[in-house]
């Protein structure tokens, strides 16, 4: 069975005449009705009644007809996708984003994005982990820039790369001119953390546990921004993702070992917001980003660590 037969299968069983299914296909009549009969010769049965003037399904005909157009519209599809001007796309895009990435990555992500998709609007909401995947499986996003779910449900989870966590001081601090301390040398000291109730506090806290350490955590905010500007400003210490300080954000950057707090963010999904094209370009720009990213994190594996102050 041939591509042809479906479509000359289709336009004929639309139109149930000879004359207007060839007109249709650019065809001569005796040539659709050989390809018909080639069809039917090969399934086994005939697909349409001809007796009389008249042309109709026949039962087998109703039933093929329903799967051969559900496989050449998904056929279509794929070909649009092949041929497509990317300028030409249209509409919307959902993106549900935790506060990290909306620091640097995703802006980075939509410039490039717009570059080729500039038809396209791209609307990100900085939500946290657990709304990203609800909204996600209720169809109001179409793709997320988050970490695994503890419960994720029908969603699919693509992991980017490992992300190590920091601490971030004032360039003032006592701590500002360490390049490294273990996590139990933050016993009692002032801490500004994420609440509670995001993932990431919770494996700090584990990390806090699994070491004997608990610091004296003077504010919980929910959003970096905040969190850093208050660091700056302060005695306090936070816990954030490396990548996520600002060159100009007057902070000193120190490792943490014993252990390292890591993390593996990713792109959640929904499965059927992949058929979108451009959904699917953008992830592919997440995907390129986070390659770069996961480079530097590993060069600055085995350096010094200067974004932010020169001191790490």
């Amino acid at each position: 069975m041939e591509l042809r037969h479906l479509r000359y299968f289709n336009a004929l069983a639309e139109s149930l005449n000879f004359t207007r299914a060839a007109e249709r296909l650019h065809v001569t009549q005796s040539t659709l009705s050989h390809q018909i009969r080639q069809l039917e010769d090969e399934v086994g049965t005939p697909l349409f009644d001809r007796s009389g003037k008249r042309v109709v399904l026949t039962e087998a005909g109703e039933g093929f007809l329903h799967h051969a157009t559900r496989a050449l519209q998904e056929i279509d599809r794929g070909l649009g996708a092949l041929r497509g001007d990317p300028q030409d796309a249209e509409g919307e895009l959902r993106i549900g984003s935790t506060p990290t990435f909306n620091l640097g990555f995703i802006p980075d992500c939509i410039a490039l994005f717009q570059q080729r998709y500039g038809g396209v609007r791209v609307l990100v909401d900085e939500l946290a982990a657990d709304v990203i995947a609800d909204r996600l499986q209720r169809g109001m996003l179409e793709l997320g820039i988050a970490y695994r779910p503890d419960v994720p449900g029908v969603l699919q989870f693509e992991p980017l790369y490992q992300e190590e966590m920091v601490l971030v001081v004032a360039q003032d601090h006592p701590l500002a001119r360490r390049r490294r301390m273990r996590m139990v040398e933050l016993h009692r000291l002032p801490m500004v953390l994420l609440p509670s109730s995001f993932a990431t506090r919770q494996m700090l806290d584990e990390c806090f546990r699994s070491c004997g350490a608990a610091p004296r955590v003077v504010a919980e905010i929910n959003a970096l921004a905040p969190i850093m500007r208050l660091v700056a400003q302060t005695h306090a210490a936070a816990i954030v993702a490396a990548n996520a300080v600002q060159p100009d954000a007057g902070l000193a950057v120190v490792r943490l070992e014993s252990p390292t707090p890591v993390r593996t963010p990713g792109m959640l999904w929904a499965p059927a917001a992949r058929e979108s094209a451009a959904t699917r370009a953008f992830a592919a720009i997440v995907r390129k980003m986070a390659f770069r990213t996961s480079l530097l994190e590993r060069t600055d594996a085995h350096g010094p660590r200067g974004r932010a102050s020169g001191v790490r």
